[in-house]
């Protein structure tokens, strides 16, 4: 299976897709201004109290308090609000060695007996705001690795229940045990199968010298502010998918192709030649196809093939799918096999749909009924295998008597929605006559602004495909096409876009800088 990801970058923003055998499977967007990321750590103000949900408000600087139960405290919740203390006092180093533990808390305690209004408390973002709600959080704190997760103030090794071979359990753990500084608990990453003690010794250096930056903005850090930020969501998805299948990674910004490479570099250096820097006038996400499959994928309705397809609602409490079978139907197929059928090619489609909208909390799915109970456990069986590649936290349960499958997945941040609908222009519709009048005289603005200033370089016209295909089409093209360049001097490409609304265009540049 072909692996690839394509990375889309501007000043505002990157987006992040991943490809197997030309199909997208997972979108990751990275808003730079983005804050309160899965993993970021902050500096907390408690709020106030919550009794009745045995909870706690925390002010971490957003416009809603985040949220953080009893549960989520951490059994050494009291060591870390004296250690807080001691940093801010300059009493306590990053070595925390010999620091003296305090008893843990219990399991089934009440938040006021541990934290009261005004307490300041170390907090790391769980769940991102999402809709009404601000973030959920934990004082539990941990700094993720590629190959291990570091978790202060414990000495208890994990390792990776999908790692299944005993013996390299066993290895991993000695190898860990042997090189953990004391006063660190280790998490062991199942991609740290087979890792070498090079490998996780290196990762282990490398979260120490962030739990230091973590120590030293601490210090001098006033409530609300972040004291450990996450890496950038590129390199974050990188350190928790990269594995040997990946076989291109390219990135259309310069900066952060280098970034990539780097840490690629840092990970797996044999596998530093598959990154890639797209220097091309044909935006990066038309290039590999990523824009057409996202109109197709992200709309209401989701298109299987065969004439059969889902519906995808989304409400505030869940979010619901229907399985439709159209109107496939095969000769010598009984009602009950084309019902299986249907279904197990709708189990692939839904487990990308989840994966791709990152839809999370409750989903129901309406599958075609079933009388057969052995179809019944082979869809449920189905349905497990092709979310086993999902890295959220999910449960799937078997199918009701009503035909439906639930499932809760892991639910960390908005469900991304992609507008794949357009306005009906109606009258409002320029004459495509009009429409080149307006292009030929933008073209003419922008090509003496161009040769003012000694600029002589192709000029590139981006346009729905329906919009390229007027202008690209037959002899009244190629006359105005030569009367163009005659008049300006200068060469014009048309680029048809997959992602543009029917009347949207845009100029630009070779590096797909926009012109005007």
């Amino acid at each position: 299976m072909r692996t690839e990801l394509i990375i889309q970058s501007n000043e505002s923003n990157a987006v992040i897709s991943l490809l197997k055998n030309g199909r997208l499977v997972e979108l990751v967007n990275e808003d730079a201004k983005q804050q309160f990321s899965v993993g970021d750590i902050y500096l907390g103000q408690v709020r106030k109290l919550a009794t009745s949900l045995n909870a706690a408000f925390i002010d971490v600087g957003y416009e809603k308090d985040a949220f953080l139960h009893y549960h989520d405290l951490g059994p050494q919740i009291s060591s870390w609000l004296t250690f807080n203390k001691k940093v801010h006092l300059g009493k306590q180093s990053s070595n925390i060695a010999d620091f003296g533990l305090l008893p843990q808390i219990k399991k089934d305690g009440d938040m006021d007996n541990v934290l009261k209004s005004g307490d300041e408390v170390l907090v790391q973002v769980v769940k991102e705001p999402i809709s009404t709600k601000g973030p959920r959080v934990t004082s539990e704190i941990s700094i993720a690795g590629r190959f291990i997760v570091l978790v202060p103030f414990t000495d208890r090794i994990s390792v990776s229940q999908k790692i299944r071979e005993r013996k390299e359990k066993d290895r991993l753990r000695k190898l860990v045990q042997a090189m953990r500084p004391k006063g660190f608990g280790v998490i062991v990453r199942t991609v740290a199968d087979g890792a070498s003690p090079k490998d996780l010794k290196a990762d282990l250096a490398d979260l120490l010298k962030r739990w230091k930056i973590l120590h030293r903005n601490l210090r001098n850090a006033k409530p609300k502010k972040c004291v450990l930020q996450e890496m950038n969501r590129a390199s974050a998805y990188l350190r928790d998918v990269f594995n040997d299948s990946f076989d291109q990674i390219v990135v259309d910004d310069e900066n952060l192709h280098n970034e990539i490479k780097d840490f690629i570099v840092s990970i797996a250096p044999e596998k530093a030649s598959i990154v890639k820097f797209h220097n091309s006038a044909v935006p990066i996400f038309q290039q590999y196809g990523v824009d057409r499959q996202l109109k197709s994928s992200f709309g209401r309705t989701v298109n299987m093939g065969k004439g059969t397809y889902l519906i995808i609602e989304h409400t505030e409490a869940m979010h619901v799918i229907d399985v439709n079978s159209g109107n496939r139907s095969r000769k010598g197929e009984s009602q009950e096999e084309n019902a299986l059928a249907v279904n197990i090619m709708a189990a692939e489609e839904i487990g990308r749909q989840l994966r791709l909208r990152d839809m999370g909390g409750i989903i129901c799915i309406d599958f075609i009924d079933m009388n057969t109970s052995e179809h019944r456990k082979a869809l449920f069986e189905k349905m497990k295998e092709v979310m086993s590649d999902d890295r959220a936290r999910h449960k799937i349960l078997p199918p009701s008597k009503f035909g439906l499958i639930e499932i809760t997945r892991q639910r960390v941040r908005p469900a991304k929605r992609i507008e794949t609908k357009e306005e009906n222009p109606d009258s409002l519709v320029e004459a495509p006559i009009t429409m080149i009048t307006a292009l030929e005289q933008k073209f003419d603005q922008i090509a003496s602004r161009m040769k003012s200033k000694g600029r002589n370089e192709t000029v590139y016209l981006h346009v729905h495909p329906f919009i390229h295909a007027y202008l690209t089409t037959g002899y009244l093209w190629n006359r105005r096409f030569k009367k163009w360049s005659r008049s300006y001097g200068m060469r014009l490409e048309v680029v048809d876009r997959d992602a543009f609304k029917m009347l949207e265009y845009r100029f630009a540049d070779s590096r797909n800088q926009r012109l005007g």
